[in-house]
């Protein structure tokens, strides 16, 4: 069993519901029972692939809210989302119940939340889990022996069910299982969409652009649909924990580009499946690529799980000069240049010259686990 970062434990309160995002497969059920098996409480577990259950809740009366919470102290909703009227269900519980404790798990954080938004206002903390992080690997494993599996994580990512299996094809059919029946059912199934084709295919064209800024117009040109269309799908692909954008950074210099995203991929494994490519290291000519997307993603995953908050950009200029990522926090300015080999790089003089103040250091093989734990 592979230990979490999220504690739920130190996360519920009474009377506010702890509502946990994540994307499907991604051990979500797997954190909330084995607190369940752990915790004192008296707890009722129940989730949304339950008709029953469904049909009971959704009528958002006083008797149905009162008949399914009872005498227990806990009660816990799995995926949430799919309940309708949930926002609506889970605010007559914790008004009529202030003192006892409440879960809602969801893999599709744009329905639940639109759901739980006006809903729950002052209700409800929210967490996210993420795929297994670096940082959470040091519960069982010597920092050694993290670094040496590197090229296992750059290749197959962080699901917990294929970090615990060794067999490299059963690694590849499990991811190949997630990208197409898992992660993109929730996507096409909300909005009605029609042309999952299409949705393919621009996810494809995203994964072959790690790194690179996207362009809607050119995904719109290439997939013969409306920009307002790629956009949507963009969205759609965000909200159900597939892939994150990064903006560009900017305080008005003419030089800097800001308008454009880039986009990553929650789950390194993933990209990989949606290209069809587990190739080892030495066989690829995406390493680089493959080298952002861990460290973008590993970090993001450390901040969210320390509740550390901060802004995250990329820093480029029309003539080229660039910064792969940039956070900035509390006024302070930190630009991070990510390289797969340890050769030393310049920091662009444009960038000291504009932000004096800004710090600039070089990410590689040998420093990285510092730096995503």
């Amino acid at each position: 069993m592979i230990k979490r970062e999220l504690e739920i434990q130190k996360l519920i309160k009474p009377g506010k519901v702890l509502i946990i995002y994540g994307a499907r497969q991604v051990g979500k059920t797997t954190l909330v029972k084995r607190f369940l098996d752990e915790t004192d409480l008296t707890y009722r577990y129940d989730t949304g692939d339950n008709f029953q259950i469904v049909s009971q809740l959704s009528q958002c009366t006083y008797q149905s809210t009162d008949n399914h919470v009872g005498n227990k102290q806990l009660v816990v909703i799995d995926e949430a989302q799919k309940i309708p009227n949930i926002g609506t269900v889970l605010k007559l519980m914790v008004d009529r119940y202030p003192d006892k404790f409440f879960i809602a798990t969801g893999s599709s954080s744009f329905e639940l939340a639109n759901q739980t938004g006006e809903s729950l206002t002052g209700r409800k903390s929210i967490a996210t889990l993420f795929p297994v992080a670096q940082v959470e690997l040091l519960y069982d494993s010597a920092p050694s022996e993290i670094t040496n599996d590197l090229p296992e994580y750059l290749i197959y990512g962080g699901y917990p069910e294929v970090i615990s299996t060794q067999i490299h094809s059963e690694k590849e059919e499990i991811l190949n299982t997630l990208a197409y029946s898992y992660l993109m059912k929730d996507i096409l199934e909300f909005d009605r969409i029609k042309n999952s084709a299409k949705m393919y295919k621009l996810l494809k064209l995203v994964a072959f652009q790690i790194g690179s800024e996207v362009s809607a117009n050119e995904l719109a040109n290439n997939l013969n649909i409306d920009v307002k269309t790629v956009l949507n799908y963009l969205d759609l692909l965000e909200k159900s924990f597939v892939i994150f954008s990064l903006g560009g950074f900017s305080r008005n210099l003419r030089k800097e580009v800001s308008k454009r995203s880039k986009y990553y991929f929650f789950d390194i494994g993933i990209r990989n499946a949606v290209i069809n490519n587990f190739n080892e290291i030495a066989d690829r000519n995406d390493i680089g690529q493959l080298w952002e997307n861990f460290l973008m993603v590993e970090r993001r995953k450390k901040h969210s799980y320390q509740d550390f908050h901060t802004n995250y950009y990329f820093w480029r200029t029309y003539d080229q000069k660039e910064i792969d990522l940039v956070e900035e926090n509390g006024g302070k300015l930190n630009g991070f240049e990510f390289k797969w080999k340890n050769v030393r790089s310049k920091v662009p003089k444009l960038w000291l010259q504009t932000y004096s103040e800004a710090t600039y250091t070089e990410i590689n093989t040998e420093n990285y686990l510092n730096f995503v734990t």
